[in-house]
Formats: structure tokens, C-alpha cells, sequence
């Protein structure tokens, strides 16, 4: 499969000058954009008025499909009280401390592991193993960015445009691993219709997807495919359910998941995997995946 533009230009310029240029095009529509960015990092031209790959229909979800209870579910704070609401409490990471900028953070009250995190953002978090040697200085870069940045503009995923951005710092969870494995549950129309699991190797992550009945999928999408699926999580069951009651109504929901002992922690919710630029492995499979997605009636 050809690898888009933007996805080799990531790898030779780095996050920050890509992001620079996502910003530059601050002045197209939203549809004008996601035409322009699928185009390039997809290496294909979207069809957003008859669409029919799992790509294009994340795409027209982020032009038609505007519910405001969407921000509250995107918002890393504000997502626990959607989660308690919709599958009681004791089912998210707790909470340790919420700022508005990094000077504010008081890591005399945190304890010795820890994680930070933005609430508005993706992928602005960091990870304390020991308070004593952790690069404060790198942190206050990393996340001082991330303020400032609406992740709106790279994606056009119009759920984080008005979340309000602010640094939380979580419990460090630890399940005897070197990493927890995040369990990703892709649902659609409500229906949880497989699992993602991620585990870190070396840097790299390396991806197993099961159907609902724990059989390989016969496909990957961007990152290395693992040879066979790790173990069957004993709690996948209960996973598979909580992640059917938080996609209730929505036409499609990234549940993530972690499972440690016997509690699942639900760690975010996503409405579009990867922005819906993500080249899949066969390429069939985007349409295959496409199928199985209803789009509702648009009110735009």
C-alpha cells in the first residue's frame, strides 16, 4: 500500500513542524481540509457525499454527526462523570490533581509514580516511574505544548475544539507488566465488533485484533501486526459489555480499556481511530469495515 505524504513527512520532520503545517491550513472549511489531509496521507481521493470505506464515514461523522454530549466524552476529566452515569463508579483511573498550567503542579503532594496528562489533547501524556529522576524540565516542554495546542485543527475532530485545556495527574496503575496492554474496543452502531489490544516492545507497538469470539482478524492497520493473539483476557467478556453500554447511540465509539485484577478502568473515549487517516492492511478491509457501519440521517 502506498503511505501517504503527511505519513512519511511525520517521519523525516518530526511532530512539531507537522503540526505547523496543519495549522497553516487553519483558513480551509473543515470539509476542505479533510478532503486535502485524506488525500494526502491516505494517497486517495475521499468520496464524503457517498461514502462507503470505515475512512470516509469517520470522515462524514466529523461533518454531520455533532451531539454536544461528544466534548464531554472526549474531555479526559469530564469523561468520568459519563462513565460513572452510563456503568456506575470505581471504572476510571483516579484522579490526583487538575492545573491549568505546569508551574501550578504541586509535586510535593504527588506520590513517587504517577501519570500527567492534558485533557484536551492526544497523546500529550507522561509517564513517572520515580519522582526523584523525572526530567521535570522535559515534562514543562512536553505538556506546556500541549496547552496550547486545540488538537481540533490537526484532525478537525470538532469534539475537542471547546474542551478546556488543563493538565491532570493520574494514579500510575500497574498490572505486573512492564506496560499495561490497552484494550481497544471498536463499536459500531452500539455494538462492540472487535478488539484491539497494544503492548509495547522496544518502543514499538505492536497490535493484536480479535472479533468478538477471539479469532484473529485478517488485518492490521499502520502498525506491526502480532504473529498470534496474546491470552484471552479473563474479564474480556465484561469488557466487551461495558464498552456496549458507553457506545450506546453512538454510531461509532473507540472504547479503551485496561484490566487490572478484577476492575477494568476505561481510559478514553475515541469518536475517530487515528482522525480516520489510517491505512489498512489488506486495503480491502477499509470497505469491509465500512459496510458495517450505519451512518445516521444528517442534520447538517
Amino acid at each position: 500500500m502506498r503511505i501517504g505524504l503527511i505519513h512519511g513527512l511525520k517521519r523525516v520532520l518530526g511532530k512539531n513542524l507537522i503540526s505547523r503545517f496543519y495549522n497553516a491550513l487553519g483558513f480551509l472549511s473543515d470539509e476542505s481540509y479533510i478532503r486535502l489531509i485524506y488525500r494526502l496521507r491516505m494517497g486517495k481521493k475521499p468520496d464524503l457525499d457517498n461514502p462507503r470505506t470505515f475512512t470516509e464515514k469517520l470522515q462524514w461523522l466529523k461533518l454531520h454527526d455533532h451531539n454536544p454530549e461528544y466534548t464531554k466524552m472526549a474531555d479526559k476529566l469530564a469523561m468520568r462523570t459519563y462513565v460513572k452515569d452510563r456503568i456506575g463508579g470505581g471504572h476510571t483511573v483516579p484522579v490526583l490533581g487538575i492545573w491549568k498550567r505546569f508551574e501550578d503542579i504541586d509535586f510535593e503532594s504527588l506520590p513517587d509514580r504517577f501519570v500527567l496528562k492534558t485533557t484536551h489533547d492526544s497523546g500529550s501524556y507522561l509517564i513517572c516511574r520515580d519522582k526523584a529522576s523525572f526530567d521535570r524540565k522535559n515534562a514543562s516542554k512536553v505538556l506546556s505544548r500541549s496547552l496550547k495546542r486545540n488538537y481540533y485543527r490537526t484532525t478537525r475532530e470538532w469534539q475537542y475544539k471547546d474542551i478546556e485545556p488543563r493538565i491532570i495527574a493520574e494514579q500510575y496503575m500497574d498490572d505486573g507488566k512492564t506496560n499495561l496492554t490497552d484494550y481497544k474496543f471498536f463499536c459500531f452502531n452500539g455494538k462492540p465488533l472487535f478488539m484491539y489490544s497494544e503492548e509495547e516492545s522496544s518502543g514499538n507497538p505492536t497490535q493484536a485484533i480479535a472479533d468478538m469470539q477471539y479469532n484473529m482478524m485478517p488485518f492490521s492497520m499502520d502498525d506491526a501486526k502480532a504473529d498470534v493473539l496474546p491470552p484471552k483476557p479473563e474479564l474480556f467478556g465484561v469488557m466487551a459489555n461495558i464498552s456496549e453500554k458507553l457506545s450506546e447511540e453512538v454510531p461509532f465509539l473507540r472504547v479503551d480499556m485496561y484490566c487490572i485484577g478484577n476492575t477494568i478502568y476505561v481510559g478514553e473515549l475515541t469518536f475517530y481511530h487515528y482522525g480516520g487517516f489510517i491505512p489498512f492492511k489488506p486495503a480491502e478491509w477499509d470497505r469491509k469495515l465500512g459496510d458495517m457501519l450505519v451512518l445516521p440521517e444528517s442534520d447538517q
